[in-house]
């Protein structure tokens, strides 16, 4: 399973179970994608730890193999998560990379290849290379192309 879709698992399953706190592998693309979820209003906080728990003060001690990103869950007033669903779109066998173009049909709900446009509410997080990671509307801002890689609501 590609990193991204173990991402997107752990914090669809954990919001469902009602987990205020979640620990995921601490990689660049989890840092982005996790950056990305934040500035969206769909998380709490984001802190570095080890598998024992958050603490930067460990996380700069302990090995590559046990840090981990602790992700506060954000919820609602009636205890929905804000985080609804999150689901990978692009996956090894099926690698989505579009022009800019496209990325803007799909922002503005029409279909582009074989994705369903992103609905009221919804996010999608663009890989874009050495240009890093974009949710999509900010990508195509920047006029850039890339595989779209997960979606959220």
């Amino acid at each position: 399973m590609p990193l991204h879709a173990d991402l997107c698992v752990r914090l669809q399953n954990a919001a469902r179970a009602r987990l205020r706190t979640v620990a995921i592998p601490s990689t660049k693309d989890n840092l982005s994608i996790v950056s990305i979820l934040l500035q969206h209003g769909f998380i709490h906080n984001v802190t570095r730890g080890t598998v024992a728990g958050p603490s930067t003060a460990a996380y700069n001690q302990a090995g590559v193999a046990s840090r981990r990103l602790w992700v506060d869950l954000k919820y609602r007033l009636d205890d929905r998560p804000v985080l609804e669903s999150m689901s990978a779109v692009s996956k090894p066998s099926r690698k989505l990379s579009m022009a800019t173009d496209e990325l803007l049909r799909l922002a503005t709900g029409r279909r582009a290849k074989t994705i369903n446009p992103l609905e009221m509410g919804e996010i999608g997080i663009v890989d874009c290379g050495k240009n890093g990671w974009w949710e999509i509307r900010d990508a195509i801002k920047r006029k850039l192309s890339g595989e779209v890689v997960a979606r959220a609501s």
